[in-house]
């Protein structure tokens, strides 16, 4: 198995920059402003150039979910741009409805400590560059087990068996960790029936 090949996509993946909270002006900022600033700061998330990763419409449908704090005067500040930030992340994987339930304390608590949006976000970006450095360990600690299934192929078969069993691997991974986020909200978040 070609782990180098392997190393340099995680090693892109890591190197492709996060917006830290001093990154975020600390200037109110228009719509406008807000999706240039995103587009600009993670554009490298994009899969596809023409891939938009926040418009006006979202913003609008986040307010009215009731999962962005709503503007004043049509701007926004540092805290709005690090909820949209976490948003973009989240919806990745979770939905509109369970991000709703999970930030509906987090507004509660944000009243009584302006800092605790940024302390969450700092976190957040630890836990994100760890966890890229977990897929690292993880593929190496499968390498035996993919060698082993793909030791009877044929030279090109398999090059391409392994690169499906470690596609289907981290699809299993992410699959498991969506699963543990929604079971979590589902019993801690969500409201009793």
């Amino acid at each position: 198995m070609n782990f180098n090949s392997m190393n340099t996509i995680i090693e892109q993946l890591a190197s492709s920059g996060e917006i830290k909270v001093s990154d975020i002006p600390d200037i109110d900022l228009y719509m406008d402003q807000v999706t240039t600033f995103i587009d600009n700061k993670l554009g490298n998330e994009k899969r596809e150039k023409k891939d938009k990763l926040l418009t006006k419409t979202m913003i609008n449908n986040y307010s009215k979910a009731k999962i962005l704090t709503p503007s004043k005067n049509k701007k926004y500040n540092k805290q709005q741009m690090i909820q949209l930030i976490l948003i973009y992340y989240l919806k990745q994987v979770l939905s509109i409805g369970d991000i709703h339930d999970l930030f509906k304390p987090l507004f509660e608590l944000e009243s009584k400590n302006e800092n605790l949006v940024k302390d969450i976000y700092n976190t957040f970006l630890n836990f994100k560059e760890n966890s890229m450095k977990n897929v690292n360990t993880m593929l190496e600690e499968m390498t035996d087990l993919i060698s082993d299934a793909t030791d009877h192929k044929s030279e090109k078969d398999h090059e391409d068996v392994q690169m499906l069993l470690i596609v289907l691997m981290l699809a299993s991974q992410a699959q498991a960790c969506k699963r543990t986020a929604e079971a979590i909200i589902d019993s801690y978040f969500k409201p009793s029936l």
